[in-house]
């Protein structure tokens, strides 16, 4: 119903701002990013989503049209809200939660507040797709490809029998020595070598 809100910032704080448009205040919902986005005062623009239930009528803000259309992917999720939508978009930047969905980095999903294992699966499984298309092709970084080898050794020594924290130590131990440009195979046979 609003695409946007325009008008002076009366008022702030971490989870919601009020914009004065003409003498109405308009109270609207807003994650860690916006807040750090807005001035301090003065004229701004919020792209907002209206949120019509029977007990109540929300909106929520953006300054970054493109955290409006990641707010609307999150939220077209089986149980994700928009409460939890935004506790995501004030956990990590926008680019960062694409590129987790993208690179299926459950990991990094499942460290939000809120976001369990089922769930982070869900986002990475409904959105992935989406979210390419949205970007384009998110380039992997290092950072990310080596959570991801780190994760899928740990898995495959588990699946060989090893407790999960013998297994997490003994990979971190050769990310030590071997240095963050390892393979999969090096880091596996490295670990049963221990």
């Amino acid at each position: 119903m609003f695409a946007y809100i325009s008008g002076k910032l009366a008022h702030k704080e971490p989870t919601f701002a009020v914009i004065d448009v003409h003498g109405v205040g308009y109270q609207i919902n807003i994650s860690l990013n916006t807040y750090t986005a807005l001035p301090i005062s003065g004229d701004c623009k919020l792209h907002t989503w209206l949120q019509v239930r029977e007990d109540a009528q929300n909106l929520y803000g953006f300054t970054e049209l493109a955290e409006k259309k990641l707010f609307l992917l999150l939220i077209s999720v089986s149980g994700i809200g928009a409460n939890t939508a935004l506790v995501m978009l004030s956990s990590m930047s926008v680019s960062e939660i694409q590129t987790a969905i993208a690179s299926e980095d459950v990991k990094a999903i499942k460290s939000i507040k809120g976001i369990g294992l089922k769930t982070a699966q869900r986002v990475i499984l409904e959105l992935k797709d989406k979210v390419q298309k949205e970007v384009g092709s998110i380039a992997v970084t290092p950072a990310t490809q080596q959570s991801a080898v780190k994760d899928e050794a740990v898995m495959a020594l588990i699946t060989l029998g090893y407790a999960k924290n013998v297994a997490e130590k003994n990979v971190a131990k050769i990310f030590k020595t071997k240095g963050n440009d390892v393979k999969v195979e090096d880091v596996i046979k490295e670990a049963l070598k221990m």
